[in-house]
């Protein structure tokens, strides 16, 4: 069966194409746009109009794009921007009615859950590793293996959140990093318990493979090549002291990162540091495979849609 998945991220807008059968999910198209949909909603708590007509101009071309690859459903999962949002479930019914996409608020465990779905559909994972998922408006931390998974959390440390809350200038002066840091290591310490003690580490999202496409000297993310990288801490620290020194401007036009993550990507990188420092962990693996691919899945197991049911709004950019 063939479905189409948007990630409604706090940061960037994804959507899938794939071919779902046995619970194996073979991509057919993947798109990228960064829509900062998260903008403000930690200290406003909705969704800004700007922010949300960037999300609603980029479902155009994705909805197009699913039906013209032969998409028979196509889900939106919402995450962390979405549920902190007070107008958020207004903003996913417009949705619905506008593209004619089946929607799914996900709480924080949902999105680990998935998150840990997605990255497993393509591997087997073993005992005792952690995936860390980096997102906009909060990290999801699984521990698992062959057995499932036996921890998961989703915790406020959205690079996102974190820019908006401790990285005021451009760039960020030592004592906000410092405190931003802080604060990333406090959470973790308070959320995270004693007997979570993960052998390995795999990293999913943007921040991560923006690491990755910097450790490997590439000038754009090639998903081929960074699936299955690994890149050591001790080069992931060096590298969040060498960036947090540079302006906005100057990391938008370094080769190999996206010029609209820029603005946050010290934020997320310093959650990659403190979560592999804080297990001991001497390196990140990355995973191509992530929330999109659970979704893949989830989407595989929808009802069928029924003929007629697209709504007459569908297709609309405003």
């Amino acid at each position: 069966m063939r479905v189409g998945v948007v990630d409604l991220g706090s940061n960037s807008t994804r959507l899938l194409v794939a071919d779902v059968e046995d619970g194996v999910v073979q991509e057919v198209d993947r798109q990228l746009a960064i829509t900062r949909l998260a903008e403000g909603v930690d200290a406003r708590r909705k969704l800004l109009p700007t922010a949300v007509a960037r999300v609603r101009n980029v479902l155009v071309d994705y909805r197009r794009g699913a039906e013209r690859l032969g998409a028979e459903r196509t889900l939106a999962l919402a995450t962390s921007a979405v549920r902190d949002a007070d107008n958020g479930e207004a903003f996913l019914g417009e949705i619905e009615w506008s593209y004619g996409f089946s929607t799914r608020l996900l709480s924080g465990d949902e999105e680990a859950l998935l998150t840990y779905r997605g990255v497993a559909s393509g591997r087997p994972l073993a005992k005792g590793t952690l995936v860390v998922d980096v997102g906009g408006g909060s990290t999801e931390l699984i521990l698992g293996g062959p057995d499932g998974v036996s921890f998961h959390e989703s915790l406020d440390l959205g690079c996102v959140r974190l820019t908006e809350r401790f990285l005021a200038h451009d760039p960020p002066t030592p004592a906000e990093l410092l405190e931003c840091r802080r604060a990333i290591r406090s959470m973790l310490e308070e959320r995270v318990p004693d007997r979570v003690w993960p052998r390995a580490a795999v990293g999913v999202a943007g921040t991560v493979t923006t690491l990755g496409t910097l450790h490997l000297g590439l000038g754009e993310e090639q998903p081929a090549r960074l699936h299955g990288h690994r890149i050591p801490r001790a080069w992931i620290e060096r590298t969040l002291m060498r960036l947090a020194g540079l302006k906005v401007r100057a990391l938008a036009g370094r080769r190999g990162i996206h010029p609209d993550r820029a603005p946050v990507l010290v934020a997320g990188i310093a959650v990659v540091a403190e979560t592999l420092a804080l297990f001991g962990l001497d390196q990140l693996e990355i995973s191509e495979r992530d929330i999109l691919h659970g979704g893949a899945l989830a989407a595989a197991e929808l009802p069928p849609v029924e003929e007629g049911a697209a709504p007459p709004g569908a297709f609309t950019c405003c």
